[in-house]
């Protein structure tokens, strides 16, 4: 079996984590969002402190376009976007994919929300948020909520291959508002 065909079968094994596991992913709440700029599936440079007093921002780490776990997580939250915006809030997706994956994948499953490209250097914003598989060259499934101040009110992080559920997400958004 070849190394990459041995680190996909890895995923299909993965239940809970052990105490023998890494500490869990990403920043802890109330930690300063580490700002970046990255382009959209369009070419447009999306710049996180560009919200900073507007917005809040929930970012979507999300590992692979086109898969069927990412692929139902994403329409998800085109479907719900507009409760998403109730709370005046701009929703993000990140991945390491390059844009022109993200831009194919977004009109094939109309995705109206930015996509963004975290393919050069690779990960590097996944990494600043403490939530890149090296081994896998991929973003872990992973979510922020950043208020307008810029501060990480909440995150969460899902073992591949689950999925994350959009209504706690809402929730957490309620109580910023």
């Amino acid at each position: 079996m070849s190394s990459h065909a041995t680190r996909l079968a890895r995923l299909s094994s993965v239940s809970s984590p052990n105490s023998t596991d890494a500490p869990a992913p990403g920043l802890p709440v109330g930690t300063p969002a580490p700002d970046f700029t990255l382009r959209d599936q369009f070419g447009q440079e999306v710049t996180l402190s560009s919200f900073r007093g507007q917005k809040a921002v929930v970012l979507v780490f999300f590992p692979w376009a086109f898969s069927n776990v990412c692929t139902g997580e994403l329409t998800g939250i085109r479907e719900r976007l507009d409760e998403f915006l109730t709370f005046d809030t701009e929703v993000l997706a990140l991945s390491t994919d390059a844009t022109y994956s993200l831009r194919v994948f977004a009109d094939r499953d109309g995705l109206n929300f930015p996509l963004l490209s975290d393919f050069w250097p690779h990960g590097a914003v996944a990494s600043a948020y403490g939530v890149f598989d090296a081994e896998l060259g991929v973003a872990r499934r992973s979510s922020f909520v950043v208020d307008r101040e810029g501060i990480v009110r909440w995150s969460v992080h899902h073992e591949l291959p689950d999925s994350r559920d959009l209504g706690e997400h809402l929730a957490h958004l309620h109580h910023l508002a």
